[in-house]
């Protein structure tokens, strides 16, 4: 394995292909791979994949398939853990390998398998910009920088949020656990939803009313940045109660009922459902009268004030707050600005930073001894600069990608 990097970059690929091409000449199972084999798998390769995203997916994928399933991606997440400068610092961390690896992997199925069918298939993979990212795995040392599916600092800060809210850490949380979000800004009736099946898949992913930590990724990435398409087809589908491909008035009123209740007990006067009503219809402009579908609210620009006016009070009452000329203008701007994502999760970063570096005591003024498992997210939370380079490991570990047996205070081994 430690041969391929050159390999690669003789056969015309990113330097970080080098995993996909020692496992697709058989190099995971026998540990390495003769010139005869490689030189054979690289010919069939060539003479039946025509661009990257076939030879990509042809290298990654199990025998006898035509598309990539999530276990794929495993083995070439674990070699850029194990040979990127910018994730030296894991070398001593290795039950956090799982957990980094399994985040990236619901990254990439979230903006890339826009199918939602749990398999990545050539034609996505060109459509999306997955690939152009791996290439600058090789000149991008700080792998901050790689917002899209790679930072670090991202999966920090998921990781930490799921753990907030993972009281017994097994590693699955129920409704509510997910309800205490954002000091409980979501609703309960649209927490119900998230847990019943609208958006999660697979035979692991729900297990007695809980869902994983790989679920967890998906609800955040989508509550925090509501203007994307995955985001905007993951509510809807919460939205969609009797799943007709269409938000009637009864579905809009019964998501409504519960905003005004809970604003009633904040003292703060609700708008009349008729009112509420009349403002989101001009705000989304459905193409056909007292029914909004999916089409309506990827074209409208403003979706996000759309779905937090029926289920985040927080962030409703915050965009009540901002006149409505300034949120068009926020959607409307050109440019490359930070997405609502990416801003959520470098203010979250240097919270998290700014906690560690204050000590953040307890409420009765005496500072907490940090658990195992906190000394070590405490570690991993230093800055890229400080991290030491390390020589690179030459073998592709295993990873689980689900299952993680719970193993008391500390986190358990991958």
């Amino acid at each position: 394995m430690g041969d391929m990097g050159r390999v690669a970059k003789a056969c015309g690929c990113p330097l970080y292909w080098k995993g996909p091409l020692f496992c697709g000449a058989g190099g995971e199972r026998t540990g390495s791979v003769s010139v005869h084999k490689f030189v054979a798998m690289w010919r069939k390769v060539l003479q039946s994949c025509h661009d990257d995203a076939a030879k990509f997916v042809h290298l990654l994928m199990s025998p006898g398939g035509n598309s990539l399933a999530q276990e794929d991606f495993i083995p070439f997440l674990q070699d850029v853990v194990n040979t990127h400068p910018g994730l030296a610092f894991l070398k001593e961390a290795s039950e956090f390998h799982s957990r980094y690896i399994t985040t990236v992997i619901q990254r990439i199925f979230y903006t890339v398998n826009r199918s939602w069918s749990g398999r990545i298939t050539c034609a996505e993979l060109r459509r999306s910009t997955f690939l152009q990212n791996v290439a600058l795995l090789e000149d991008e040392v700080d792998i901050n920088q790689l917002t899209e599916f790679f930072s670090y600092e991202h999966f920090y800060v998921i990781y930490c949020k799921f753990w907030e809210l993972d009281t017994d850490h097994d590693l699955l949380i129920d409704a509510q656990d997910l309800a205490r979000h954002n000091d409980h800004a979501i609703s309960t009736k649209m927490i119900e939803r998230v847990f019943s099946g609208a958006v999660t898949r697979g035979k692991k992913v729900q297990k007695e009313g809980k869902i994983s930590y790989a679920d967890f990724v998906w609800f955040l990435i989508s509550e925090e940045d509501k203007k994307t398409p995955t985001s905007i087809e993951y509510w809807f589908r919460c939205m969609d109660l009797d799943g007709d491909g269409v938000l009637s008035m009864f579905e809009l009123e019964y998501f409504y009922e519960e905003q005004c209740r809970r604003l009633d007990s904040m003292a703060v006067e609700a708008l009349p459902f008729e009112d509420c009503l009349c403002q989101m219809l001009d705000l989304v402009k459905p193409q056909s009268e007292g029914r909004i579908t999916l089409h309506d609210l990827k074209r409208c620009k403003l979706a996000n004030v759309f779905f937090d006016t029926f289920f985040n009070i927080e962030k409703y009452l915050d965009h009540e707050q901002r006149e409505q000329i300034s949120l068009f203008r926020e959607s409307e701007s050109e440019g490359p600005e930070l997405s609502d994502w990416e801003r959520y999760a470098a203010e979250e970063y240097d919270i998290l930073v700014a906690e560690e570096a204050m000590g953040e005591p307890w409420e009765d003024g005496y500072e907490a001894e940090l658990s195992p498992v906190d000394q070590k997210l405490s570690a991993l939370r230093s800055p890229l600069a400080q991290r030491p380079f390390f020589e690179v490991p030459t073998g592709l570990g295993a990873v689980e990608l689900y299952e993680y047996e719970r193993g008391g205070d500390d986190l358990p081994p991958s």
